[in-house]
């Protein structure tokens, strides 16, 4: 049995090209923003956050301000290790850290954690050591280029990204007679991804509740 065919960057570039129709230059160096545009709707559209991704580092004795993984979208739980126990490092607001240990320079065992911006967690109090901590975090999806031929939307919603592809090159083709299509299957494939998230997010509830 021949192996299914999966998509990657090149093969997508390709689809694009053939499902166009077009072979002027013009319309051929605009498709890696057609598909950049695609994987950035896509992701709006079915609330996707990335991968899930757990994450390892240690904190710096004296620094409150911890520097996000590349890539970081959105905190799920932190923990700090100390003295080989695991212990929760629970969310908070920036300004209730701040009230909470208003003087950065005294130190101890971090219990709270706060977006301090896009690239830096707070935490509070300020590590009295190089504490161990870890983290589980939604990733960003690593854009498709030709140096990076796969992703997640190439594995898992392969047909919803060609057809947003196919959208996202309507305005500049512009009055093409195939918006309706590419729409209509767009959001024929955007709507089985979303119920299949919603599965899974009642599948996880589940488990929480039984554990």
């Amino acid at each position: 049995m021949p192996a299914a065919a999966v998509m990657t960057y090149d093969s997508l570039v390709a689809d694009i090209q053939s499902y166009l129709e077009r072979t002027d230059t013009a319309t051929i160096e605009k498709i890696p923003t057609f598909i950049m545009l695609a994987e950035q709707a896509l992701a709006a559209d079915i609330k996707f956050l990335g991968n899930l991704t757990v994450n390892e580092s240690t904190m710096v004795t004296g620094d409150p301000v911890i520097s996000k993984p590349a890539r970081w979208r959105k905190t799920v739980s932190m923990n700090v290790t100390v003295d080989g126990e695991k212990s929760p490092v629970t969310v908070r607001k920036y300004e209730y850290l701040r009230e909470y240990w208003p003087d950065a320079t005294s130190t101890d065992v971090p219990k709270y954690y706060a977006d301090y911006d896009y690239t830096h967690w707070l935490v509070a109090p300020t590590p009295a050591s190089n504490y161990t901590f870890e983290v589980l975090y939604y990733e960003r999806v690593q854009p498709l280029d030709s140096s990076n031929q796969v992703n997640w939307f190439t594995e898992y919603a392969p047909q919803a990204l060609l057809y947003g592809c196919l959208l996202q090159a309507m305005p500049f083709l512009k009055n093409d007679p195939r918006v309706p299509l590419w729409q209509q299957m767009y959001n024929q494939y955007v709507a089985t991804l979303k119920n299949e998230d919603v599965m899974r997010i009642a599948d996880r509830q589940a488990i929480a509740q039984d554990s």
